[in-house]
């Protein structure tokens, strides 16, 4: 079982790290989050915690981090990524979705912007690209199907120099951000057997979790 107390950002890339897969919030899943583990004293107080580490982590490559769990944020290891990719994309890079036009308009639109932009600000994204509305899922989906990545956030200051809000996403396609070689796994292993490996892995670090719920989660 994923036990601990998250009281630094080590302590969360070491709990990444174990997990492979790290919801941010509480799910169905008992014990499957930052939220449950997190020290009370950092959670939605004026004490640095993971909403200021999940930037730095995700721009040291400790971990992939974006809306990875029915379309809420998680944390993922480099090492679990590329299978969560190959199932979701179901053996698709980007071009083959294209070009079997199952891709629609509005995601190729925002895949061709950070194609030409990357390390994008996502409020720069949505107004650039010309969205009215639907962006949310465009972007959300997007993540979902692992062919974009949140790769950093930037705060507003204040006169002072001061950091404030919730901070801006940085967006980024998921093969720039990590390497054109990183889905390789893709040539190794079919989609279904890439989902059976996640499965089985947090199985393995959650014994006794309710697996129909997991693969409910993970789906």
């Amino acid at each position: 079982m994923i036990t601990g107390c998250i009281r630094t950002r080590e302590d969360l890339a070491a709990m990444i790290g174990e997990a492979g897969i790290l919801p941010f919030f509480t799910n169905r899943v008992k014990g499957w989050s930052v939220e449950e583990h997190i020290d009370p004293g950092i959670w939605f107080t004026d004490r640095e915690g993971p909403w200021e580490w999940k930037g730095p982590l995700a721009l040291e490559k400790t971990c992939v981090y974006g809306k990875f769990i029915r379309n809420k944020a998680a944390f993922i290891s480099p090492q679990w990524f590329p299978d969560l990719a190959n199932y979701r994309r179901e053996g698709y890079a980007w071009d083959e979705r294209v070009d079997d036009d199952l891709a629609p308009y509005k995601d190729k639109l925002l895949m061709a912007y950070l194609e030409n932009h990357p390390y994008a600000l996502s409020k720069n994204a949505k107004r650039e690209c010309g969205f009215s509305k639907g962006y949310d899922a465009v972007l959300a989906r997007l993540q979902m199907q692992t062919y974009i990545v949140t790769s950093d956030f930037q705060y507003s200051v204040t006169k002072e120099g001061v950091p404030y809000g919730w901070g801006n996403a940085v967006i980024d396609l998921a093969d720039t951000w990590l390497g054109a070689d990183f889905w390789s796994i893709r040539n190794e292993r079919t989609p279904e057997e890439s989902f059976e490996r996640l499965i089985g892995h947090l199985r393995a670090v959650m014994p006794g979790v309710d697996e129909a719920l997991l693969r409910k989660e993970l789906k």
